[in-house]
């Protein structure tokens, strides 16, 4: 069902300057309360321009023109109760569902104290835990995918809240716009989509943006919206929109669009120029729709205020801002001592020190088997766990039966297909995981096609603890098939590790057989930091990285390797398919040149066990590191530096790296095998390594 809402053309009640008189119930104290928000985010914008003059601020973006459409929907919304995922420019907004002056510019001057990051994020990426405004970041569209997944929680959960996420018309161009449309309408999830249209997407104009120059008309595909298209410089006629679109979520009734027309009185941002590419008819025109006037008119006509009272009014929220930037200014900034307080929870779930050993339940299990049973004792033990991805539900498990039963055991609302796109698994998980009630645990098919998912993992899902200042976490596990050997080619063999290690705030994990993912993957599923789970695909049915199952109370701590084999003369560091090969390289290497090596999986990359690789190699003073990624920008790289760094004195030979070739990984198996570390490949480089 779609409703459409028509930009109102009946003869308002008060002078074509002013706004319309909303129809639905407000009481003449919100509507007050309205027109101060508007003035003062449009008096912050003047007075935050002042101080990036005066070099004490670094950055702006404007709300001036926005305030009408803003200030409507979050007068519409319950703070504190609702979500919301505003965009940069949502001061107004942002005041209205409970921010004040005078955290605005503590977050505006990167001050102690400001609600959003501390200074850790830029300012004007809202952010505020009290009031369920998630901590906001600066790529555009991500944020749909966010809500989508916080409002899915509300309909599991069963609470009567409504999510509200916004940006501007430029931002509609992104995928994952689409894709959370779709996700929205689809299961008609309690979700308002605010889209500000000033035309203007920086410098680009929105007919070089959207076809047919509305966003309004470009969703009607989509069945399950709600369509609204309004005028969002009249604060009435949003007022209206956002009160029966609120309504029809809380309803259960499902997501509404609001395109708002609005306008730009400023640049994009301090750093942009608009004379640039406006001329001054199109500036002046702009001009005449402003809101905050409009508003002023309306609250005159109808006999609330009269000339003196609102000038009265706006001397004191001038006065109010003023004190609130000298406060502000005089606040201490965030000290550099902190950097490095908020990229991971404090107390890991499962610490080092908590290692036991895993008492054998059975028979040998293997590897796809034993991620399958530690997916069901943890969604036993937490009714919150969600599973979900593309293929996973049902009888088929997932293309690799990873999660086979799980939706008989456990029922469809915890263990279900997603639709085919990455971004949306990783972006709605995202929005489960912030929400503190749900823990997302989401598969992704292969490591090859997660480049989708990348902006949400790299820029969103890691960076939120970061930017917010420890105020917000994203506690959820990607599971994510990888690696070659398998005659898949170059879209089904590719090693990922080198890519996400380079991720600060992301955890990397990389079992070499059962035992240990079943013991990971349980832990995984327990911490408060997200989670890369990678699972290597040519392990999962492999005799040899088969093990006795460990019980379901066997917990695999991250950061501790594992010691395969000891050795007195040569270090082998390793991880995933290559562990097997170095041991059986190792093996034939001791027999031929009777030298003891000693062989280490290190098992999480994210964190890494520094320690255990530092003492090894302090010992036998030379070392082997051998990985199934490219040679170039992988991983064993930064542990080479590290050795070279910390145990330098002790070697007695260089350190040398074992790796796939500089390419992607072909089809054909002689091409796959001449690319891909072979067990030949490492018994040649430890003999080496053995005549030095």
């Amino acid at each position: 069902m779609t409703t459409t809402v028509r930009p109102r053309t009946a003869k308002p009640s008060i002078s074509a300057t002013g706004a319309s008189s909303p129809k639905a119930a407000i009481t003449q104290e919100q509507l007050l309360c309205a027109y101060k928000t508007m003035v003062r985010a449009r008096f912050i914008d003047g007075k935050i321009l002042t101080l990036l003059k005066q070099g004490k601020v670094f950055f702006h973006i404007g709300v001036s023109g926005h305030e009408a459409a803003q200030t409507a929907v979050a007068l519409a919304l319950k703070p504190g109760s609702d979500w919301a995922y505003p965009y940069y420019r949502d001061l107004a907004f942002s005041l209205q569902f409970g921010y004040t002056v005078e955290e605005i510019m503590l977050e505006a001057l990167h001050r102690v104290g400001g609600p959003s990051s501390n200074g850790f994020s830029m300012p004007f990426h809202y952010g505020h835990k009290k009031l369920r405004i998630i901590a906001q970041s600066s790529p555009t569209g991500t944020q749909f995918l966010q809500a989508v997944g916080t409002a899915m929680g509300a309909v599991k959960e069963g609470k009567d809240e409504v999510v509200y996420v916004s940006s501007g018309e430029g931002a509609t161009s992104e995928g994952e716009f689409h894709e959370a449309i779709n996700w929205a309408a689809r299961e008609r999830f309690p979700v308002i989509f605010l889209i500000q249209n000033n035309k203007y997407a920086i410098s680009v104009p929105v007919e070089d943006q959207v076809a047919g120059k509305s966003v309004h008309g470009l969703v009607q595909g989509y069945a399950g919206l709600h369509r609204f298209h309004v005028d969002g410089c009249d604060f009435g006629a949003m007022f209206d929109t956002a009160t029966e679109a609120v309504g029809l979520a809380r309803r259960g009734e499902g997501p509404s669009l609001i395109e708002a027309d609005v306008v730009r009185l400023l640049a994009h941002s301090s750093s942009d120029d608009q004379r640039k590419y406006r001329d001054a008819g199109d500036l002046e025109k702009d001009l005449k729709r402003d809101p905050v006037p409009r508003m002023e008119h309306l609250l005159l006509d109808q006999g609330g205020l009269s000339r003196d009272e609102i000038g009265a009014i706006r001397k004191e929220i001038h006065e109010q801002i003023e004190r609130a930037a000298n406060a502000a200014e005089a606040e201490r900034v965030t000290p550099a001592s902190v950097l490095l307080d908020h990229l991971y929870a404090r107390t890991p779930a499962v610490p080092a020190d908590s290692l036991r050993d895993p008492p054998a339940a059975g028979p040998p299990v293997v590897m796809v088997d034993a991620i399958n049973h530690a997916l069901a004792e943890e969604m036993e033990r937490n009714p919150k766990m969600l599973i979900y991805g593309e293929d996973v539900a049902g009888n088929k498990g997932g293309v690799f039966t990873a999660t086979k039963g799980l939706t008989a055991r456990f029922g469809e609302a915890r263990v279900f297909n997603s639709p085919l796109a990455e971004a949306s698994i990783v972006g709605t998980a995202f929005g489960l995981a912030v929400r503190g009630d749900c823990k997302p645990v989401v598969e992704i098919q292969f490591g090859d096609y997660i480049w989708p998912a990348f902006m949400q993992i790299r820029d969103e899902v890691a960076t939120l603890r970061f930017r917010s200042a420890g105020d917000w976490s994203c506690p959820m596990v990607i599971r994510v098939a990888v690696g070659g050997y398998i005659h898949g080619g170059l879209y089904h063999s590719q090693s990922i590790d080198g890519f996400f290690t380079h991720i600060p705030g992301l955890r990397v994990v990389f079992p070499s057989n059962a035992a240990d993912a079943k013991g990971l993957l349980k832990t995984a599923c327990r911490e408060s930091d997200p989670v890369l789970f990678c699972e290597h695909k040519g392990l999962y049915r492999q005799g040899f990285a088969s093990r006795p199952e460990p019980g379901p109370d066997f917990l695999l701590p991250f950061g501790l390797a594992g010691i395969r084999k000891k050795g007195e003369d040569i270090s082998v560091i390793c991880w995933g398919m290559l562990v097997q090969r170095a041991l059986d390289a190792a093996r034939r290497v001791e027999e031929a040149a009777g030298v003891s090596i000693e062989v280490i999986d290190l098992r999480t990359l994210n964190p890494l066990d520094k320690e255990s690789v530092i003492s090894s190699v302090r010992k036998t003073g030379k070392v082997l590191i051998a990985h199934e990624d490219t040679l170039t920008g992988g991983f064993g790289a930064e542990i080479a530096a590290i050795v070279a760094a910390e145990a330098f004195e002790w070697l007695d030979a260089p350190v040398m790296r074992l790796a796939a070739k500089d390419t992607p990984v072909p089809y054909g198996p002689l091409l796959e095998n001449a690319m891909l570390p072979q067990e030949s490949d490492l018994v040649a480089a430890l003999e080496k390594l053995a005549r030095y």
